[in-house]
């Protein structure tokens, strides 16, 4: 059997080619989705570390799509997907009543197509979860067990990791402790750049060629979850690097339990392995920006820690972020100005400051990429300095976003 990659479907022990392969898919979704490619990435590490990721943000921006297209690549894994509501039933979740056995007076239940017999797993909505179904579903994600209606020995199942999903941060105790077992939190927003949204319009009236879609099999994830991961070293300068970046959060007052630090260490492990090394890098430190937080308005100050200790070109460009941000607020509060004064204001200030800022982006990703260090903080940056342009151009000066791509 022949796949995109030209190869004969992979043993469950290659672990290269499954880390190949992976590696495939983050690049064919991140082309589908804009402005998704870090998301990507990190929901196929969580994955690889067997740990569950929530996606946060607002309706339409691609949350459930994502997780289904991912979750679709593992050829052979049964999948669930539910909605939440606070009304949903344990047994819905885990497995109905069958009624022909209860009408012979036998009380069983149908777990085929259930969470209970599901490798991977998307669940919307994750905290409507009802009360009913807390205690049934923190014992799943926990310890991936379900205790049936009937009682007796409880199910052991085979889940790999989850992908849920939320337009909001929970409210209550109950949903909070759901939330301190998905290790990994990403936030989504809605597209940034005008070139990107342009593209997203014209690609719902288009006729896209069939994508390419590399797979991978259940059995070669599950040995790279069990056995390539967990053998990826971790060297005693990580370690270190580590222990500063915790000393760190505790001076800003930002405390993650023993617990979390932990698991995340897996994390680092599953960056390194999907990257192809043997031996996780300071550079997989990048990976904790999603795990250190508790509320998104924290997710700058451990993202600034995080890159501080490890890569001093993410950096600097996270100083040019800030001078970014501050250029799109000046446009915002220029909201209904006269078309002579935004071009005023784009000539005296917002171009030399953009074109500034996009020459030092272009040196520190040369600079990192030429020492071997990580750009994504750099092109996320860079990602950031092209749609602030875009807005100038199609906002200020009043261009067409569809040909702004052209011009970037």
């Amino acid at each position: 059997m022949q796949d995109v990659l030209g190869t004969d479907v992979q043993g469950a022990g290659d672990a290269q080619t499954t880390a190949t392969r992976l590696r495939a898919i983050c690049d064919e979704v991140s082309d589908r989705f804009y402005e998704r490619a870090d998301v990507v990435r990190t929901l196929v590490v969580a994955l690889l570390a067997g740990q569950h990721s929530l996606v946060l943000g607002p309706p339409g921006t691609a949350k459930s799509e994502i997780a289904r297209e991912l979750t679709g690549r593992v050829e052979g894994a049964a999948y669930w997907e539910i909605l939440l509501s606070k009304f949903t039933a344990p047994t819905r979740m885990f497995g109905p009543v069958d009624v022909a056995a209860l009408a012979r007076g036998e009380y069983r239940q149908v777990y085929e197509g259930r969470a209970t017999t599901a490798h991977v797993a998307f669940i919307d909505e994750i905290f409507k979860c009802s009360t009913a179904a807390l205690n049934e579903t923190l014992g799943y994600l926990n310890e991936r067990i379900y205790h049936p209606e009937s009682g007796g020995e409880p199910i052991r199942c085979p889940l790999i990791g989850a992908i849920t999903a939320s337009n909001e941060l929970p409210t209550g105790e109950d949903t909070a402790a759901i939330y301190d077992r998905l290790l990994v939190r990403i936030e989504v927003g809605y597209l940034a750049d005008p070139s990107n949204f342009a593209a997203l319009v014209r690609s719902a009236v288009s006729r896209p060629a069939a994508p390419v879609r590399t797979t991978v099999e259940l059995a070669a994830l599950q040995e790279a979850v069990t056995g390539a991961v967990p053998a990826v070293d971790v060297p005693d300068a990580v370690v270190d690097a580590v222990c500063s970046l915790r000393a760190a959060l505790r001076r800003k007052e930002l405390v993650a339990s023993d617990r979390r630090w932990r698991q995340a260490v897996g994390l680092l492990q599953a960056s390194a392995y999907l990257d192809g090394r043997p031996a996780v890098a300071e550079t997989d430190l990048t990976v904790l920006t999603h795990v250190l937080w508790d509320s998104p308005a924290q997710r700058p100050t451990v993202e600034r820690e995080v890159l501080h200790l490890v890569n001093p070109d993410a950096k600097e460009a996270l100083g040019l972020a800030d001078a970014l941000d501050e250029l799109e607020a000046q446009l915002d509060a220029m909201a209904g100005q006269s078309r002579e004064a935004l071009s005023d204001w784009v000539i005296k200030k917002a171009h030399n400051k953009l074109a500034t800022a996009g020459k030092r982006l272009e040196q520190l990703r040369a600079e990192a990429a030429g020492a071997g260090r990580s750009t994504a903080a750099i092109d996320r940056v860079t990602g950031r300095q092209r749609a602030v342009r875009a807005r100038v151009l199609t906002e200020a000066l009043g261009m067409d976003a569809s040909m702004v791509q052209d011009r970037l």
